[in-house]
Formats: C-alpha cells, sequence, structure tokens
C-alpha cells in the first residue's frame, strides 16, 4: 500500500537540510502500440517506485480515439495517477522520461504519432512552466478528454490552473470517443 505523507508537513532534505514542499501532481499515461496495458501498468509501478513520490491513485483505464494523430493510427489506452511528491519538475520529468525510455517510446518528429509509452506531467502542485522541455499545467490538458475524464473520476472537484474546474472543461469538450474499459484495471502495490 502506498502511503500518502501529511501534505501540511514540508519535508527538509536530510543532507542538505534544504526545505522541499510536497507539491500534487497529476501524470497522464496513454500508449497505442505493443502491449498498451503492460506498458501502462509497468509506469504506474515505476513511478510509485520513484523515491520522494508517493501515488494516491490510479484512475480507470479508457480507450480512446486517436487525436490530431497520423492517419491510421490505432487507439490508445488511456489512465491518469495523482501523487505527491517531493522531487522538483523537472527532475519529475526526467523520470517520466526514463520510464518512456524504459518502454522503448520512440520520438518522432511526426507530431502526436504512435507511441509505446507516454508519461505526461499535467500539473506539478501551483509550478508554472513554458520552457521548451517543460510545460505546466500541460497546455493541452483542458481540451482532452481522455485526461479531464479519469482525472475527474479521481477528483471530481479538481481543478487545472488557468483553466477552471475538471467538471466544466470536461461539460464543454464531451467524452465523443472515449470508452470506459471495465475489463481492464491498473493495480497499485
Amino acid at each position: 500500500m502506498t502511503e500518502t505523507p501529511n501534505p501540511n508537513i514540508v519535508d527538509a532534505d536530510t543532507l542538505t537540510g534544504e526545505m522541499r514542499p510536497i507539491r500534487r501532481v497529476v501524470i497522464a499515461l496513454g500508449s497505442n502500440l505493443g502491449e498498451s496495458l503492460s506498458a501502462l501498468q509497468g509506469a504506474v509501478d515505476a513511478i510509485a517506485d520513484t523515491p520522494d513520490v508517493w501515488v494516491t491513485g490510479v484512475s480507470p483505464v479508457y480507450e480512446s480515439e486517436p487525436v490530431d494523430c497520423p492517419p491510421g493510427s490505432q487507439n490508445f489506452l488511456n489512465a491518469v495517477l495523482l501523487a505527491d511528491t517531493t522531487l522538483a519538475a523537472n527532475r519529475l520529468l526526467e523520470r517520466a522520461m526514463a520510464v518512456e525510455d524504459a518502454y522503448d517510446r520512440e520520438r518522432s518528429d511526426v507530431p502526436n504519432s504512435p507511441r509505446t509509452l507516454d508519461v505526461d506531467l499535467i500539473v506539478v502542485g501551483d509550478r508554472r512552466s513554458d520552457t521548451d522541455t517543460l510545460k505546466l499545467p500541460h497546455p493541452r490538458a483542458g481540451e482532452r478528454a481522455f485526461v479531464l475524464k479519469p482525472w475527474f473520476d479521481l477528483e471530481p472537484d479538481a481543478e487545472l490552473p488557468g483553466s477552471g474546474p475538471v467538471a466544466d472543461l470536461l461539460a464543454q469538450i464531451g467524452v465523443d470517443g472515449l470508452t470506459l474499459r471495465e475489463d481492464l484495471t491498473l493495480d497499485l502495490d
């Protein structure tokens, strides 16, 4: 069972004494190549095994039609993780990319090309970033039912910073092309 840290406590690095606040993290997972469910479960396990990251929830699995993908792309399996962390956003991004690499994620110049695993940081506390490598909150999260619906399932009162309540965003875009896969589940050990 994953232990959730007390959000009222600020963690102090034992070597440097540096104070590191605990931040709420929303991570979106997706896959449409290979053994997609296995890749999603592997991502859940890898993130849960990351030091200074405490996974607090994993959504149901959804199947989604490809959005803005090359012609002939297969449907995706998607899920969302909630976690608490004391890691800096850039360190969390490095971990996300390492998890993708472990599942043979190939990066292409073709936008939204099929992938074995996609691990996207949607929100990292109230952190804002607009660099080439890190954009927070995720710039297209408010337009993606495959992010919003699983997140809503975990936190019906959640808000996407700068965009508003997830429930309102979801009501605006709808859930066309999204199917709950009750036959598929992701486990938190």
